[in-house]
């Protein structure tokens, strides 16, 4: 059963992933945090897929209220047609754009997902972003990230780029499982994997916070009683950090 060959893959990459790189996820903690204590801003982006990272982390429960999504519907999936997104996302200058369009400020933390690490937009938005004195987190694949050149006109990748990279093991091309009597590979790996270590990264960025004395703004389900009155009084403290209300 490939499928359960998948679960097991996954499993396994996650364990790989957040066991290879402890000191990333722990130093990404540590500036989220500081941002946060700082009243400044956290961003999330990421194209087609990658983006669902962004979605991910925003607006729910056990989530960090100031963690905002950069979701451009250019390069989204409810384009259409939604080939479209891998045009735009090879774009020149169209990551400057989404950054300076989306309430990004200097001392913000800005979270970039690309698991090629190869197209233009997201490399874009992490050298303007750096240039901004925004600072910036990597998430890729750095095996199929090196097995393959950049599509930026400077020639960069996104984990030559940014101010701290974290590897989400993956191998080249994503899909991990060979299915007998099928060329194509099935059972891509970077959203399970991203989402795990994300979310650890926030949990990691809270526990922080609380060390220091700070009570972090984490969301209550609003299916919960009491739940609807804890948001709001987030949403009031801290409204000048958050961008999707």
């Amino acid at each position: 059963m490939q499928s359960k060959a998948y679960i097991q893959k996954v499993l396994d990459t996650i364990e790989t992933a957040y066991s290879t790189q402890q000191d990333e996820i722990l130093h990404g903690a540590r500036v989220i945090a500081e941002t946060i204590k700082n009243k400044r801003s956290v961003f999330v982006f990421g194209c087609s897929h990658a983006g669902m990272l962004a979605e991910e982390v925003f607006y729910r429960t056990g989530g960090l209220a100031i963690i905002n999504p950069i979701l451009f519907s250019g390069v989204m999936l409810n384009t259409r047609p939604v080939t479209m997104t891998s045009k735009l996302e090879r774009l020149p200058g169209l990551g400057k754009i989404i950054l300076e369009d989306n309430g990004v400020q200097p001392g913000d933390c800005l979270i970039i997902h690309s698991n090629s690490g190869r197209n233009t937009v997201p490399v874009e938005m992490a050298l303007e972003a750096r240039k901004m004195g925004v600072y910036t987190i990597g998430f890729t694949s750095l095996q199929h990230s090196k097995s393959v050149t950049s599509r930026h006109p400077g020639g960069k990748r996104l984990f030559e780029v940014c101010d701290s990279v974290i590897d989400n093991c993956g191998v080249p091309g994503d899909a991990a499982i060979s299915v007998p009597g099928l060329a194509e590979p099935m059972g891509p790996t970077s959203t399970a994997v991203g989402v795990s270590l994300i979310n650890s990264i926030v949990i990691e960025a809270v526990e922080c916070l609380i060390a220091d004395g700070i009570v972090p703004p984490v969301f209550m389900s609003a299916n919960l009683d009491g739940g609807d009155e804890h948001n709001r009084k987030i949403f009031e403290e801290y409204k000048d950090n958050i961008f999707y209300m």
